[in-house]
């Protein structure tokens, strides 16, 4: 019991976990968790559909039929080609925004699921390189509604100890995808016709159609209908996902009181939802340091190369053959998953900090090591040299995954306050996708020109991480959503103490009246705010 109780304390903190239920069970012997958790599974199947999207490129380029379809394309146009994808994301990212706090999170997914039906129709049928281009176009304006809306609902539907956990297993789904993408066009590579990319193309509907039966029974974020003034739903829903259907469950009045004093204390305040708001205070310009810099790390860390031109990589030191090179991909998306998944169930235990600066020195030490390789092949020739360069590229992206795939989403979703969320999110998508943009059109360009040499900018971006995440980036372990605000703002925070939040909770907790075998609710909105 005493184990669990500090795991507890751990991922929200000694009050809330005050409030958990104190009868020893886990959560597997919990009906309502075990549903929770499932639709949580279907949920990270989205990040999943993210990373085959994203990452079916890698694999299509060492398609002898894909290069014959397009036309051996290379320098700035292959750049262009990957980087449509990016665009697309970047355009309909702020409009996603707009739609999940309008509309509500889960409309923006369905807003997402038509423009994934109109691009796998457009690339698996793509008469020439323009349709394809069109295709991967509307494939990146999906990949923008759902990257948007489902990290939301993760965080806001999750059970508070299991939020830290699943909102940084979400990204780690991306792996699901490329490892998924990978087996498909290793399969297909001796096709001789063009199915050699067409059905890794169609192959991109699978995905979405698993999640699909989770997120049908996924309810709407319970702090959106706050918002909306949908009181009861929400605590409907927060009652039956999180209290097991138990009215007068500590836990539901906690949560319930927490989430409505910060959301009403921010319109009180009138926070607005607008960009604008996010530089007028310094917790939130402290926030948005963290959103753009976050992003900017996740794309120039030198994964950018790799992860999109690992044949051009390869190939810069003797790896040429079609078959080594989607192996070595395959393998390494399979590597990434491991890490990835296993730094994302660490993030309460070990913490945000020291993920973040683990990373930071993984791959610093690791790419020198890779650039002083790899500019030894290019002097020498030597093969054995050049074959050495594979296994550092893996403990690069060990230390890539440990931080940057688990924290990008969930860290960046935490750090902000409900009316800024949506927003705070966006910013991060679009400061990434500009930063991949510019690196999948530039990256090409720079790898043919000065080859290895290109890799002396991505030491000097690491080490301009460690430094940033050192001073800049909080512990956000121990911390519920609302309770964020108190590390950001300090006196100014619009939430009410973590303390008094749980004495307040206990004083209005439900007095339950039997009226004709009903259960009736008599606490007062006045009583809760």
């Amino acid at each position: 019991m005493g184990a669990t109780i500090t795991a507890s304390n751990n991922a929200v903190g000694q009050e809330l976990a005050s409030v958990l239920p104190q009868d020893n069970k886990h959560w597997y012997q919990r009906a309502h968790l075990i549903k929770l958790s499932l639709i949580v599974l279907s949920l990270c199947q989205f990040s999943s559909t993210n990373g085959y999207d994203g990452s079916i490129m890698n694999g299509l380029q060492s398609l002898p039929s894909w290069q014959e379809f397009m036309k051996s394309p290379t320098g700035a146009w292959l750049g262009f080609i990957n980087a449509i994808y990016w665009l697309g994301m970047m355009v309909c990212s702020p409009m996603a925004s707009v739609i999940s706090n309008k509309y509500g999170r889960k409309t923006n997914v369905w807003v997402g699921y038509l423009c994934l039906v109109i691009g796998v129709a457009l690339q698996t049928a793509a008469p020439n390189d323009i349709t394809f281009l069109l295709a991967r176009l509307f494939l990146g304006a999906c990949s923008a509604f759902f990257s948007n809306s489902v990290p939301l609902l993760i965080n806001e539907i999750a059970y508070p100890t299991h939020r830290g956990i699943v909102s940084a297993v979400f990204n780690t789904g991306w792996y699901c995808g490329s490892i998924i993408a990978a087996l498909v066009t290793f399969g297909t590579r001796n096709y001789s016709s063009s199915w050699g990319w067409r059905l890794p193309s169609l192959f991109q509907i699978l995905l979405p159609i698993v999640a699909l039966p989770g997120f049908i029974l996924c309810p709407e974020s319970p702090r959106w209908l706050v918002a909306q003034g949908r009181v009861e739903e929400a605590r409907a829903i927060i009652c039956a996902h999180h209290a097991g259907g138990d009215e007068s469950a500590p836990l539901l009045n906690y949560e319930m009181l927490e989430i409505e004093t910060a959301i009403n204390a921010e319109k009180l305040a009138k926070h607005s939802s607008s960009y604008a708001d996010m530089s007028k205070t310094k917790g939130n310009r402290w926030r948005l340091a963290i959103s753009i810099s976050l992003a900017i790390f996740s794309q120039w860390s030198g994964n950018g190369v790799v992860s999109y031109y690992l044949a051009i990589v390869l190939t810069t030191v003797g790896i040429t053959g079609a078959t080594d090179q989607l192996l070595i991909n395959l393998g390494l998306q399979i590597w990434n998953l491991i890490f990835a998944v296993g730094a994302a169930f660490s993030v309460d235990k070990l913490g945000r900090r020291a993920l973040f600066l683990a990373s930071a020195s993984t791959m610093l030490v690791s790419y020198i090591i890779v650039t002083g390789l790899s500019g030894s092949f290019a002097q020498t020739g030597h093969a054995a040299t050049g074959v050495a360069v594979v296994p550092f590229l893996f403990v690069f992206f060990a230390g890539y995954d440990i931080a940057l795939t688990p924290l990008l989403v969930s860290y960046t979703c935490e750090i902000w306050p409900y009316t800024l969320r949506t927003k705070g999110l966006t910013v991060t998508w679009v400061t990434a996708i500009s930063a991949i943009f510019f690196n999948t059109f530039v990256n090409p360009i720079a790898l043919e020109a000065i080859g290895w040499k290109y890799y002396f900018v991505f030491i000097i971006v690491l080490i301009a991480m460690g430094i940033t995440t050192y001073f800049f980036y909080p512990e956000t372990r121990g911390y519920s959503l609302e309770q964020m605000a108190f590390i950001f703002d300090g006196e100014d925070a619009a939430v009410m103490e973590p303390e008094k939040t749980k004495e307040r909770a206990a004083s209005v907790a439900h007095s339950v009246e039997v009226e004709g075998g009903a259960k009736t609710n008599t606490v007062t909105y006045e009583e809760k705010v």
